[in-house]
């Protein structure tokens, strides 16, 4: 082969992979979880302080609009439905190349749940996988997340997965996110609407432990170490929820695990009472998530305790920040829609319809 052939086969290479992965992340399929990503990745470099991982109690918990017009803190869900813990770690990374925060928040609930209960479970995986840049890190974490290696390739390539979703091909604000990066006008939050009551149960005496699934424990500590090595600090949240004794006995235990290694795990459910959360009110699912008025508490609660524990940059006013300061006047405007809806809700005793579960 020329040298003129070896450069022409070079720039039809790198012409197909430009348009392989393009194609790819505009056929993802379009949603809540992919308008999170695509917000994180269009955020200005070295513009985020605090980063977030964990599952869908993160993502309507903790207003990152409302975080920053308060506290003047910048902050980033990268939240999927039932994360997978062992994927926090490569969500961190990612985090890394664009950001660098100073502060990491890890939220607990999935830790509490054995890890083959969701691997089979492919749309999890993908929730994480799918929302990634094309990257070393990403394949790393596919190898970390998906056991079996006859599958990976679907992973690795995964217009195999979405080469059906050719109409939003011609959708705008799916064409807006061919290099995967597309602003998000909440900064990652959504809110919640619905009201669905639930009992407040006092666990406050159970003061035994159970260790989590072993799998979990041994992805904590990598975290923790990884994290120790990243020279970055650590809050590790357990958000609000009606939890069972068996869940009780197994933050225990992470609570304990976590402290030791010189971390802080922020307990909201010890908390409630002084947040003023009311879980007759306060959760849209009869108390896995809280809506609107539980996320305003949420928020507040969590703004304060980092107002008084770490010192975070106030970022109001600063150049750089405008689009912060248009997500904080958006989410009053939104905010203040939802928790009329809410109120109107209770009012009326209209409860949200009751997930029936297979």
């Amino acid at each position: 082969m020329t040298i003129k052939q070896a450069v022409k086969a070079a720039a039809f290479l790198a012409g197909f992979v430009f348009i392989l992965v393009t194609v790819t992340y505009i056929i993802r399929t379009n949603g809540g979880v992919k308008d999170r990503f695509t917000g994180f990745y269009a955020e200005k470099e070295n513009t985020i302080d605090v980063v977030l991982a964990g599952s869908s109690p993160v993502y309507p918990y903790y207003s990152a609009p409302k975080l920053y017009g308060e506290q003047g803190i910048a902050s980033y869900p990268l939240s999927t439905n039932n994360q997978r813990p062992k994927a926090i770690k490569y969500l961190f990374r990612e985090a890394l190349k664009t950001q660098d925060p100073s502060l990491f928040i890890v939220e607990l609930r999935m830790f509490t749940m054995p890890d083959e209960e969701w691997e089979d479970t492919m749309v999890f995986t993908r929730g994480v996988t799918d929302n990634m840049k094309y990257s070393v890190n990403r394949i790393q974490a596919i190898n970390a997340l998906v056991s079996d290696k006859s599958e990976r390739y679907t992973y690795y390539f995964d217009i195999f997965k979405y080469h059906s979703n050719w109409k939003t091909m011609v959708m705008p604000e799916q064409l807006a996110c061919w290099n995967y990066e597309k602003a998000h006008p909440l900064k990652g939050l959504e809110i919640k609407t619905g009201v669905g009551p639930a009992e407040q149960v006092d666990l406050s005496g159970v003061t035994g432990t159970k260790e989590p699934a072993a799998e979990q424990v041994e992805v904590l500590y990598d975290l923790l170490d990884w994290i120790g090595q990243s020279g970055k600090d650590a809050l590790f949240l357990i958000s609000p929820y009606a939890m069972e004794e068996d869940a009780r006995l197994q933050y225990n235990w992470l609570i304990s695990a976590i402290e030791e290694k010189g971390y802080p795990v922020l307990d909201f459910n010890a908390h409630a009472e002084e947040m003023g959360l009311d879980f007759a009110t306060d959760f849209y699912d009869y108390g896995s998530h809280v809506n609107a008025l539980g996320e305003r508490k949420c928020t507040e609660f969590l703004g304060r305790y980092l107002d008084e524990h770490y010192d975070l940059p106030d970022r109001r006013g600063q150049k750089g920040y405008e689009s912060w300061d248009d997500a904080f006047a958006l989410y009053e405007e939104q905010q203040a829609k939802a928790e009329a809806s809410c109120l109107a809700d209770i009012e009326n005793e209209n409860w949200a319809p009751e997930v029936v579960e297979d």
